[in-house]
């Protein structure tokens, strides 16, 4: 036992065996565990939805296997494709309207599919994982946890019920997954997590008794310890409370340490977007000049880019040409000579009166704001990337949820050639949800990743 508190395994120790794998008719609960969330391998049968709940009832918490022999860890990687960490892969094993569903994501990637086909969960999914990655509680990462449950997924004996989803996030660490499983009914909480890397686990945590609210954790240590345990809390991303436990002062330790700061920094560097028309029409007090997820403050975004990033604001007049109607030959602000409110405006030309913003279609505002979006970057956007890497070392990734929702196929057009600008340079990734007109224009351009559902 350490100071601590937490209990460790020596190298010599043999752990508890995991149980056998769960199964279980289509929508049945399963215990699961020792799965923690994990979709199937390769080869292996789909997953049905399940009630991640019932994982509660496991008998141990697997154990991460111990370093390699002579303590080296993980191999060197060969040279890595992606410089900044970036996810490049959602896993919904039972989520939604999901089930056994792997998304890989590029730097550009569109949801498409009808109604009801859940572009809009899987999008949630990505958010929630990264607001859990910040250090958000459950509840706040998960606000309506019970639509999440999968369709048809019945209750176990105690009226469990939950859901499962995980990610892939690449970069100089190498490939790492993480994947949770979540208890929504009767209590939320979390109740298997793993973190995983080259088939080995670094980090599982398992719900062993369901009338305290932490779940028992166990992480690769290696040296002369092997594996650590403790208790973590049941409301928290445990992958991003690891850089608070861990020291560091083994092989081991900084492999586990690696993995997870490298899912931490992926996953927090994460922007939502959904441009609301109805906010953006209105004069702003001047403040920092960061973008709100809503866009409401486009104002006083567009007063900071016009004094500080002359080139970006110049690409942004030239968007706007094509996506409002009329000419236009630039974008300005107004601020009244005491001071006061901020009121952006379209410019006309010469002999032309100004166009405030207020008097756009709600089309042509929702452009305008998401070609800003794409145009710049983490110090214009209100996010909270980890502030222990440069922003040079990272990719901010943009939600958009019915990217396209009253916008013309021209100003769609002109987004999606903006975003192919951008994506392509490595600083900004995208993933949307379309509707089928965008979809259709989308699917044979170069660089960009579809992903149809409902097909």
């Amino acid at each position: 036992m350490r100071a601590d508190g937490a209990a460790t395994v020596p190298p010599g120790a043999r752990p508890p065996a995991p149980p056998a794998a769960p199964t279980a008719r289509d929508g049945a609960p399963v215990r699961g565990d020792a799965v923690a969330g994990a979709a199937p391998g390769p080869g292996a049968p789909p997953a049905p939805p399940v009630a991640a709940g019932a994982a509660a009832e496991a008998d141990a918490t697997v154990v991460p296997a111990q370093g390699r022999p002579g303590g080296a860890g993980r191999p060197a990687e060969p040279a890595q494709r992606y410089p900044r960490p970036v996810v490049t892969e959602l896993r919904l094993s039972a989520f939604g309207p999901h089930r056994s569903a792997v998304f890989p994501l590029g730097p550009l990637t569109l949801f498409a599919g009808p109604s009801g086909s859940g572009k809009s969960q899987a999008l949630e999914a990505y958010e929630a994982l990264a607001a859990l990655a910040s250090g958000v509680t459950l509840e706040e990462g998960f606000p309506d946890p019970c639509a999440r449950i999968p369709d048809r997924a019945v209750p176990d004996a105690q009226r469990r019920r939950g859901f499962r989803l995980g990610v892939t996030v690449d970069g100089p660490a190498g490939p790492v997954r993480l994947d949770l499983a979540v208890q929504a009914e009767p209590t939320l909480r979390i109740v298997g997590e793993r973190l995983s890397q080259d088939g080995q686990i670094l980090l599982a945590t398992a719900l062993r008794d369901p009338g305290r609210r932490s779940v028992q954790a166990a992480w690769l240590t290696g040296g002369t310890i092997g594996v650590t345990r403790a208790p973590l809390p049941d409301d928290r991303l445990g992958t991003a409370l690891l850089p608070l436990r861990v020291a560091g002062s083994t092989a081991g330790q900084r492999q586990v340490l690696a993995a997870a700061e490298q899912v931490v920094v992926a996953l927090r560097a994460v922007f939502p977007c959904d441009p609301r028309p109805d906010r953006m029409r209105g004069a702003v007090p001047a403040g920092e000049g960061r973008l709100l997820g809503d866009c409401a403050n486009l104002a006083d975004v567009l007063r900071r880019t016009r004094s500080e990033c002359g080139t970006r604001h110049a690409l942004l007049a030239e968007a706007a040409r094509t996506g409002c109607a009329g000419p236009v030959a630039g974008l300005d602000v107004r601020t009244p000579a005491g001071g006061g409110p901020v009121a952006a405006v379209l410019d006309r030309g010469p002999d032309r009166p100004a166009t405030e913003l207020g008097r756009l279609g709600a089309g042509e505002l929702r452009f305008l704001a998401l070609a800003l979006v794409l145009l710049t970057g983490p110090g214009v956007l209100a996010v909270d990337p980890a502030a222990e890497l440069l922003s040079a070392r990272q990719a901010l990734t943009v939600l958009a949820d019915d990217f396209d929702r009253g916008l013309d196929r021209r100003q769609s057009a002109e987004l999606l050639r903006l975003a192919l600008l951008s994506c392509g340079r490595g600083h900004i990734r995208l993933a949307a949800a379309v509707g089928e007109a965008t979809a259709a224009a989308a699917r044979d351009l170069p660089g960009v990743a579809m992903v149809d559902l409902g097909v």
